[in-house]
Protein backbone atom coordinates (compact mmCIF):
# COMPACT_ATOMS: atom_id res chain seq x y z
CA UNK A 1 0.00 0.00 0.00
CA UNK A 2 2.94 2.22 1.09
CA UNK A 3 4.79 1.39 -2.30
CA UNK A 4 1.25 2.57 -4.18
CA UNK A 5 1.26 5.51 -2.36
CA UNK A 6 4.46 6.61 -3.13
CA UNK A 7 4.47 6.04 -6.66
CA UNK A 8 1.22 7.90 -7.22
CA UNK A 9 2.66 10.91 -5.49
CA UNK A 10 5.68 10.52 -7.51
CA UNK A 11 3.18 10.38 -10.56
CA UNK A 12 1.38 13.37 -9.66
CA UNK A 13 4.47 15.72 -8.93
CA UNK A 14 6.02 15.11 -12.12
CA UNK A 15 2.58 15.72 -13.98
CA UNK A 16 2.12 18.98 -11.93
CA UNK A 17 5.87 19.78 -12.46
CA UNK A 18 6.03 19.05 -16.28
CA UNK A 19 2.69 20.95 -16.77
CA UNK A 20 4.86 23.53 -15.18
CA UNK A 21 8.32 23.49 -16.86
CA UNK A 22 6.64 23.32 -20.59
CA UNK A 23 4.21 26.19 -19.85
CA UNK A 24 8.08 28.45 -19.63
CA UNK A 25 9.01 26.92 -22.70
CA UNK A 26 11.54 29.74 -24.47
CA UNK A 27 11.04 30.51 -28.41
CA UNK A 28 14.48 29.96 -30.52
CA UNK A 29 15.16 33.78 -30.20
CA UNK A 30 14.87 33.92 -26.62
CA UNK A 31 17.20 30.51 -26.08
CA UNK A 32 19.98 32.30 -28.42
CA UNK A 33 19.44 35.85 -26.47
CA UNK A 34 19.81 33.41 -22.71
CA UNK A 35 22.68 31.46 -24.41
CA UNK A 36 24.73 34.91 -24.82
CA UNK A 37 24.28 36.25 -21.82
CA UNK A 38 24.81 33.07 -19.92
CA UNK A 39 28.55 31.97 -22.13
CA UNK A 40 29.31 36.11 -20.89
CA UNK A 41 28.70 34.97 -17.61
CA UNK A 42 30.92 32.25 -17.69
CA UNK A 43 33.71 34.23 -19.22
CA UNK A 44 33.46 37.11 -17.02
CA UNK A 45 33.25 35.02 -14.11
CA UNK A 46 35.61 31.93 -14.49
CA UNK A 47 39.21 33.01 -16.48
CA UNK A 48 40.33 30.55 -18.95
CA UNK A 49 36.65 29.13 -20.03
CA UNK A 50 36.59 30.99 -23.04
CA UNK A 51 40.56 29.92 -24.46
CA UNK A 52 38.81 26.36 -22.90
CA UNK A 53 35.36 26.76 -25.18
CA UNK A 54 37.52 28.16 -27.72
CA UNK A 55 39.38 24.39 -28.32
CA UNK A 56 35.99 22.67 -27.40
CA UNK A 57 34.16 20.51 -30.41
CA UNK A 58 31.00 21.58 -29.15
CA UNK A 59 29.18 23.42 -26.64
CA UNK A 60 26.30 23.04 -24.81
CA UNK A 61 24.41 26.06 -22.46
CA UNK A 62 21.21 25.57 -20.58
CA UNK A 63 21.00 29.12 -19.54
CA UNK A 64 18.31 28.06 -17.04
CA UNK A 65 17.64 24.78 -15.53
CA UNK A 66 14.94 25.13 -12.72
CA UNK A 67 14.88 22.02 -10.23
CA UNK A 68 11.62 21.93 -8.10
CA UNK A 69 10.35 19.63 -5.32
CA UNK A 70 8.22 18.39 -2.41
CA UNK A 71 10.06 15.26 -1.37
CA UNK A 72 9.55 14.16 -5.26
CA UNK A 73 11.33 16.31 -7.56
CA UNK A 74 12.46 17.08 -11.34
CA UNK A 75 14.18 19.68 -13.09
CA UNK A 76 13.84 21.06 -16.38
CA UNK A 77 16.02 23.09 -18.80
CA UNK A 78 16.08 24.29 -22.43
CA UNK A 79 19.31 25.02 -24.45
CA UNK A 80 21.35 24.76 -27.72
CA UNK A 81 24.52 23.31 -29.02
CA UNK A 82 26.66 25.51 -30.68
CA UNK A 83 29.22 24.13 -33.09
CA UNK A 84 31.87 27.12 -34.18
CA UNK A 85 29.58 29.64 -32.89
CA UNK A 86 26.56 29.09 -34.97
CA UNK A 87 23.51 26.92 -32.98
CA UNK A 88 23.19 23.40 -34.41
CA UNK A 89 20.02 22.28 -32.31
CA UNK A 90 18.00 22.98 -29.51
CA UNK A 91 17.75 20.78 -26.38
CA UNK A 92 16.19 20.11 -23.34
CA UNK A 93 17.34 18.62 -20.23
CA UNK A 94 15.37 16.51 -17.55
CA UNK A 95 16.17 14.46 -14.55
CA UNK A 96 13.55 13.62 -11.30
CA UNK A 97 14.42 12.65 -7.94
CA UNK A 98 12.96 11.02 -4.81
CA UNK A 99 14.53 12.04 -1.45
CA UNK A 100 13.83 14.63 0.80
CA UNK A 101 13.94 18.08 -0.98
CA UNK A 102 11.85 21.08 -0.30
CA UNK A 103 11.86 24.07 -2.50
CA UNK A 104 13.02 25.86 -5.84
CA UNK A 105 16.47 26.26 -7.21
CA UNK A 106 17.76 27.96 -10.69
CA UNK A 107 21.32 26.96 -12.40
CA UNK A 108 23.30 27.42 -15.78
CA UNK A 109 24.87 25.10 -17.24
CA UNK A 110 27.60 24.91 -19.70
CA UNK A 111 28.59 21.65 -21.06
CA UNK A 112 31.75 21.19 -23.43
CA UNK A 113 32.58 18.61 -26.00
CA UNK A 114 36.25 18.38 -26.04
CA UNK A 115 36.61 15.75 -28.76
CA UNK A 116 35.40 14.98 -32.15
CA UNK A 117 34.22 11.56 -30.43
CA UNK A 118 32.45 12.74 -27.57
CA UNK A 119 30.41 15.60 -29.23
CA UNK A 120 29.24 12.87 -32.33
CA UNK A 121 27.94 10.01 -29.81
CA UNK A 122 26.22 12.76 -27.98
CA UNK A 123 24.65 14.21 -31.02
CA UNK A 124 23.82 10.42 -32.50
CA UNK A 125 21.94 9.67 -29.71
CA UNK A 126 18.33 10.32 -28.75
CA UNK A 127 18.14 11.30 -25.09
CA UNK A 128 21.59 11.27 -23.85
CA UNK A 129 22.01 9.82 -20.28
CA UNK A 130 24.18 11.54 -18.19
CA UNK A 131 26.46 8.45 -16.60
CA UNK A 132 24.86 6.33 -19.18
CA UNK A 133 25.74 7.08 -22.67
CA UNK A 134 28.62 9.66 -21.56
CA UNK A 135 29.84 11.07 -18.53
CA UNK A 136 30.46 14.39 -17.45
CA UNK A 137 33.15 15.60 -15.74
CA UNK A 138 31.67 18.79 -13.57
CA UNK A 139 34.90 21.61 -12.69
CA UNK A 140 34.46 23.16 -9.56
CA UNK A 141 35.70 26.66 -9.72
CA UNK A 142 35.57 29.03 -6.42
CA UNK A 143 35.58 32.80 -6.71
CA UNK A 144 38.65 34.36 -8.01
CA UNK A 145 39.86 30.63 -9.24
CA UNK A 146 40.59 29.97 -13.17
CA UNK A 147 40.38 27.36 -15.53
CA UNK A 148 43.61 26.01 -17.08
CA UNK A 149 42.24 24.70 -20.82
CA UNK A 150 45.83 22.86 -20.82
CA UNK A 151 45.18 20.87 -17.85
CA UNK A 152 41.59 19.28 -18.31
CA UNK A 153 41.73 16.25 -20.70
CA UNK A 154 37.99 14.90 -20.07
CA UNK A 155 35.88 14.46 -23.44
CA UNK A 156 32.94 15.91 -21.89
CA UNK A 157 33.61 19.50 -19.06
CA UNK A 158 30.45 20.57 -17.81
CA UNK A 159 30.28 24.02 -15.58
CA UNK A 160 27.74 24.71 -13.22
CA UNK A 161 26.61 28.29 -12.31
CA UNK A 162 24.55 29.51 -9.60
CA UNK A 163 23.01 33.16 -10.74
CA UNK A 164 25.46 35.12 -9.03
CA UNK A 165 27.92 33.63 -11.32
CA UNK A 166 29.95 31.33 -9.19
CA UNK A 167 30.28 27.34 -9.17
CA UNK A 168 28.93 25.06 -6.59
CA UNK A 169 29.59 21.51 -6.91
CA UNK A 170 26.87 19.88 -8.35
CA UNK A 171 26.34 16.92 -10.26
CA UNK A 172 23.92 16.35 -13.52
CA UNK A 173 24.39 12.69 -13.25
CA UNK A 174 20.99 10.96 -14.45
CA UNK A 175 19.48 13.86 -16.32
CA UNK A 176 18.37 13.24 -19.91
CA UNK A 177 19.12 15.56 -22.69
CA UNK A 178 17.26 15.52 -26.01
CA UNK A 179 16.95 17.08 -29.32
CA UNK A 180 13.62 19.22 -29.43
CA UNK A 181 12.37 21.26 -32.67
CA UNK A 182 11.59 25.36 -32.12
Amino acid sequence: MLNRFAAFAALLTMTCLAGAFASKADSAREIDTNTDATLQRFYSHVPGSFELARKARGVLVFPSIVKAGVGVGGEYGEGELRIDGQTQGYYNSISASIGFQLGVEERSVVILFMTDQALNQFRSTNGWKVGVDGSIVIVTVGAGGSVDSNKITSPVVGFILDPKGLMYNLTLEGSKISRISK
